[in-house]
């Protein structure tokens, strides 16, 4: 349709395959803003075109994950599949990845998995998950790893979870390590001391409302915080030594001082195997199945429409809930004393 069509309020067009209704919204013959239901019925309107126009370009025909064509033979029997985690590690987007780490598993003519890494990380649960579901996947088709601008923490322990037949290439740019466990914590017991508040919570135990910032920790509160930091860091380091036949335990620990890490500084530490581009990641995954001819795809994690719709009409949360959901405990894997920001976004 072009933008010299001229549409009737209620007249039927046909873009592509799809037969669409437009209804136009508009404000009152007093010149009034039309109020907010109507213009949720715009936004849907509007929303429902674009998923119509959009649907087509992504190819879903027997898969459960949509795919996009990248490159190489289309429709070749051999196909190379990659699957893109990119932000913060958390949910939706871990189950989002996982469906595609598992779709990868099961499509037998996928031969082999191209992982694109680009994250700072995120929480300690999330990130194990994908470690395991890549392990499966990784026992059953050989599994490369392309980091780009960021592989850090969370984001590099899945990148190790392939194990030691996996090659890691990581951009001359890349920012990876970042080893180590994190729990944001903030100390406002100045601040309430200066406004003069005095926060009493009623609790059932002494450890109740650990971490509550306007008071210090106790010694109990330290010993307990400090035995499960030690869990998920004692567990970062056991699946770098399983992943990385260059390092052992020793070597890994002496690395594991949350630093972030230059691509060639990981080279040199043996953190990643060889400095490249997602190309030269293909190349060689390519090469190792001794593969002359395929097609190269990535899986495409596509919202529905109701996700989108209500991702439109989402509120704003208010600073109360924002102050509340920073004080919730969140162990993570995370290049960043401060993860609240992207904790915010992926809600």
């Amino acid at each position: 349709m072009s933008s010299e069509t001229t549409v009737r309020t209620g007249e039927s067009v046909t873009v592509g395959q799809q037969q669409i209704t437009i209804k136009v919204v508009s404000a009152d013959v007093a010149g009034k803003p039309p109020g907010r239901f109507p213009r949720i019925l715009l936004t849907i309107s509007l929303l429902l075109n674009f998923w119509l126009l959009l649907g087509p370009s992504l190819t879903t025909a027997n898969t459960d994950v949509p795919e996009m064509f990248l490159e190489g033979t289309r429709g070749a029997a051999a196909r190379i599949a990659v699957i893109s985690v990119e932000g913060m590690i958390s949910p939706p987007f871990t189950e989002r990845w996982i469906r595609q780490l598992r779709q990868a598993a099961k499509d037998d003519s996928v031969r082999g998995i191209l992982l694109s890494i680009d994250s700072p990380g995120g929480f300690v649960a999330d990130s194990h998950q994908l470690h395991h579901e890549i392990e499966l996947l990784a026992a059953k088709k050989p599994v490369c790893v392309s980091m780009k601008r960021l592989a850090a923490s969370g984001g590099y322990y899945i990148a190790v979870a392939a194990g030691e037949s996996c090659r890691i290439f990581a951009e001359p740019t890349t920012w990876t390590g970042s080893i180590g466990v994190i729990i944001a914590r903030y100390n406002a017991t100045r601040l309430a001391e200066t406004i003069g508040v005095k926060v009493e919570p009623l609790t059932t135990g002494p450890l109740k409302d650990t971490l509550n910032p306007f008071r210090d920790m106790t010694p109990q509160e330290t010993q307990v915080w400090d035995a499960i930091l030690k869990d998920s860091f004692d567990r970062f380091i056991g699946v770098i030594d399983a992943g990385r036949k260059q390092l052992d335990q020793e070597a890994i620990r002496k690395l594991a001082t949350g630093q972030i890490y230059t691509a060639q500084q990981a080279l040199d530490n043996g953190l990643v195997d060889e400095l490249g581009y997602q190309e030269d990641a293909v190349k060689s995954l390519a090469a190792q199945l001794q593969l002359e001819q395929y097609e190269l795809f990535e899986y495409r994690a596509l919202p529905g429409l109701i996700d989108a719709i209500l991702g439109a009409t989402a509120r704003t949360p208010s600073l109360s809930e924002q102050f509340a959901a920073s004080t919730v405990p969140h162990a993570m894997y995370f290049a960043s004393w401060n993860p609240l920001p992207l904790q915010q976004q992926a809600q």
